[in-house]
């Protein structure tokens, strides 16, 4: 397997995963609301493990096998990266804050919750269907083995990132509302940089 391209992708899905959204909306009212921020977190994981393993083992090679799919997917990706680094930068800060809706009661509940909420998560799924086959490398490893070891490390910075906001937004929510906005901001710009280099780099590559 490629290094370079597993650098790569670890980079890009190390700013997806510090994109305020849906995830983090999940894991800040797990930080606020519940005695255990664990099984809100393992469930989001799950639900992204699931994203992951449909996309290498069959979604993924398939779009691999037809370079028009892929293009249509890195286009759709990377203007939804733009879309989310310009609404991420014109929302005021209080539109990351924790959800209304109720934490689950127990653990179980709270992981199927959380496996709900990254499960159908249109940005995982579209973005990891028009990512993953776009870091594999036509050598070694087969496509599907390279796309399961990619995920895993975005499952791997979900689960390093995702924890830290739990654990972190009952403090920094309350005290340093500065500090969620510089988090706010600079994801913001990288995922509008990120979206517009995948759209030029497209481009280029199709003339």
């Amino acid at each position: 397997m490629d290094l370079t391209l597993m650098v790569q992708f670890w980079t890009v899905a190390v700013l997806l995963a510090l994109t305020p959204g849906a995830d983090w909306a999940y894991a800040i009212a797990a930080g606020l609301r519940a005695r255990s921020v664990m099984p809100s977190i393992a469930g989001m994981l799950l639900g992204y493990a699931c994203v992951v393993t449909v996309v290498a083992l069959g979604a993924g090679a398939l779009v691999s096998r037809y370079p028009a799919a892929l293009t249509v997917l890195t286009l759709a990706g990377g203007a939804y990266l733009i879309f989310l680094g310009v609404t991420t930068l014109a929302q005021p800060v209080s539109g990351i804050a924790a959800s209304e809706r109720p934490i689950g009661g127990t653990a179980l509940g709270q992981l199927a919750r959380g496996a709900g909420v990254s499960g159908i998560n249109p940005k995982g799924l579209l973005l990891l269907l028009a990512l993953l086959p776009q870091f594999t490398s036509r050598t070694g490893w087969p496509s599907s083995e390279q796309m399961l070891a990619l995920g895993s490390l975005h499952l791997l910075n979900c689960a390093v990132i995702y924890t830290a906001v739990a654990l972190l937004a009952r403090r920094i929510l309350r005290s340093r509302p500065r500090a969620t906005a510089m988090v706010t901001r600079f994801a913001g710009v990288a995922m509008t940089l990120i979206g517009a280099g995948l759209l030029v780099e497209r481009l280029i590559a199709g003339h």
